[in-house]
């Protein structure tokens, strides 16, 4: 697809894949409209950048599929006032929304061919707000913390202490829930009071698990 379609693939993935799956937020929308997702796939996928599937970016890393990205994040309640933990950011597309929705954003990838990607783009696309860091999503961030929101993006079977410790009180963790050896999972949405997570789920989402957030001895619901 020649880069003149782009723009137009753009307006259809919204039109079609988000207006029409209950995504109603406006400056979501219009996050996904302005932020070119092609950017941030491999050269060879491009053309495939706005269909509605998870996108491999390497063994074992995709990039989620638009609507339920969109729809999570429409979950998490997103506000300017927002300070948001993005774990396992790839190569930055949420990052970039993200950036038009919150007051800061703190982005953790440890993949460093993925995060060398990402920080020329959400540089270009002027996301001045974002501080990406090359570390362990399972260990999130502490000296930003606490988050108002935490994002997980991708699915997980259970949250590591060092992650539920840095949510704020009444904040919101949103990622898709998933079984270990189940085909599909859940978009949940976990909610601190005091020293626990509430959860609600959502919708049903076949988001592929994120590496470090498999079921292990912590946290464990």
């Amino acid at each position: 697809m020649p880069p003149s379609d782009f723009s137009a693939a753009r307006l259809a993935m919204v039109e079609s894949q988000l207006r029409t799956n209950k995504v109603t937020h406006a400056g979501l929308l219009a996050g996904f409209l302005e932020i070119p997702r092609e950017r941030f796939v491999p050269a060879n996928l491009r053309a495939a950048a706005y269909v509605d599937e998870d996108l491999p970016l390497k063994p074992g890393r995709f990039l989620m599929e638009p609507m339920v990205l969109a729809r999570l994040l429409q979950l998490a309640e997103v506000t300017p006032d927002s300070r948001v933990l993005e774990l396992g950011a790839a190569t930055g597309y949420a990052t970039a929304i993200l950036s038009r929705l919150a007051k800061s954003v703190v982005a953790v990838e440890a993949d460093k061919t993925l995060s060398a990607l990402a920080a020329p783009l959400l540089h270009e696309l002027r996301c001045g707000n974002v501080t990406w860091i090359t570390g362990s999503p399972e260990q999130g961030h502490e000296s930003k913390a606490p988050y108002d929101i935490i994002l997980i993006d991708g699915a997980a079977s259970f949250i590591p202490d060092a992650v539920a410790a840095q949510l704020a009180e009444g904040g919101r963790l949103a990622t898709i829930w998933r079984e270990p050896g189940e085909p599909m999972g859940q978009a949940m949405l976990m909610n601190r009071v005091g020293s626990t997570l509430s959860r609600r789920p959502a919708f049903d989402a076949a988001t592929p698990p994120l590496p470090g957030f498999a079921a292990a001895a912590a946290f464990v619901f």
